[in-house]
């Protein structure tokens, strides 16, 4: 089955344990890196009862393909992919934290992963925070999402000259998940490349304070 390409894949925690957390944040590492790299984000915020909880993926890439490439070409590897996202949030809530206490947070290929997964399972949660990344598909993919974000946080962060992520699906990410009821916080940089900045460190920070403090 699809599933089993990420799902044999270790999960790396850090923070509060997941169990006695009041909030937690689901980690989605880029292409080529590892979970373990992507909960260093969580050293840039210091906030006490977070559980940072960051899934693996198999060969550090969630599908071989650009994220706007044909969605076949990136098969099986995506649907496996967002099997394992949405196999990671349910631990979370079994854990105990429900969903409008969890923080979907992927950088580059992981916030493709993030985005789609939170678009597909529309509902309330406790923030989302898209840097570098957008929603998956070619160009012309339909956006027939179902559900309600509810006001959700969400926060998507890129820059104007990104190699991998054109501007105009950044743009297309923020109006799809607009319609969706999310309460979007798009912000774009100009000449940053494809990295993280201070800016956006601050504006995941708030998300996340803003449910524990």
């Amino acid at each position: 089955m699809s599933d089993a390409i990420h799902a044999d894949q270790p999960t790396r925690t850090a923070g509060a344990p997941l169990d006695e957390a009041d909030a937690a944040v689901v980690m989605f590492h880029g292409r080529g890196a590892t979970a373990q790299s992507v909960l260093s984000f969580g050293g840039e915020f210091d906030h006490d009862g977070v559980a940072y909880v960051a899934p693996q993926a198999a060969r550090n890439t969630w599908y071989p393909q650009s994220f706007m490439a044909p969605m076949e070409q990136n098969e099986p590897w995506l649907s496996a992919a967002l099997d394992r996202a949405d196999q990671a949030v349910a631990d979370v809530e079994e854990a105990g934290v429900p969903a409008d206490r969890i923080v979907l947070l992927g950088f580059s290929q992981g916030a493709c992963l993030a985005s789609e997964t939170v678009a597909r399972n529309a509902r309330r949660y406790g923030g989302l925070t898209v840097l570098s990344g957008g929603l998956i598909g070619p160009e012309g993919t339909p956006r027939d999402y179902e559900g309600s974000l509810d006001e959700t946080p969400v926060f998507i962060g890129c820059s104007d000259q990104d190699p991998h992520i054109p501007l105009e699906r950044v743009h297309e990410t923020a109006e799809v998940l607009d319609d969706l009821g999310g309460d979007v916080d798009e912000r774009i940089y100009e000449g940053m490349g494809h990295t993280v900045n201070e800016d956006e460190l601050a504006a995941v920070d708030e998300i996340i304070g803003d449910l524990v403090n």
